[in-house]
């Protein structure tokens, strides 16, 4: 699988974008210069009724950067990987259900949220702030107070559902069936 994924990415961290994603427009065309500093940010957008949720956000800047720090840069990857935002481990009598592969693209989000069973996704998992002094923005580096997987009684897991909420307001969601993402 990473055979398939490797050179889209490898691509996007090059500035190359694949056909399937980029914005054809005719040959000649002007890009589209930048706002004015003082421009008015655009209005926040409503994002659910949860009590553990902001009400509002405002979209966060979008300028790729190739660091893969924004919605622009990580929603390709995402989008194109739903089968592999979480997975589901037996491991010591207990269920546990991996983030890690969002994790990993996380500062390109506001939000992991994720249900079990059937119940609509409004837990709120906890991420690791990005790391814009390295290299590598993304990398996860604070498992102890940043874990990438819950824990649910042994069995219990059948489906787990997830929804992503882009730091440009956006959102995705998937609904997997454990047996589809279940590690052996």
């Amino acid at each position: 699988m990473i055979d398939l994924y490797l050179p889209l990415v490898l691509g996007l961290m090059l500035g190359i974008t694949p056909p399937g994603f980029r914005n054809d427009a005719p040959s000649g065309a002007q890009p589209v210069p930048p706002a004015p500093a003082d421009a008015p940010l655009l209005a926040p957008l409503p994002l659910g009724s949860g009590d553990d949720l902001d009400a509002t956000r405002a979209p966060e800047p979008q300028t790729p950067s190739g660091t893969f720090t924004t919605a622009t840069e990580v929603r390709p990857i995402l989008s194109a990987t739903k089968s592999s935002w979480v997975a589901v481990r037996e491991f010591d009598g207990q269920d546990l259900v991996y983030f890690t592969h969002l994790l990993a693209w996380r500062c390109g989000l506001w939000d992991i949220r994720y249900g079990i069973n059937g119940a609509p996704a409004g837990n709120v998992l906890a991420m690791e702030p990005c790391n814009d002094t390295l290299a590598q923005p993304n990398a996860i580096n604070d498992v102890v107070n940043f874990s990438p997987y819950v824990v649910y009684p042994l069995g219990s897991v059948e489906s787990v559902s997830v929804e992503i909420v882009y730091d440009d307001g956006a959102t995705d969601f998937t609904k997997v069936q454990r047996s589809a993402v279940q590690i052996p």
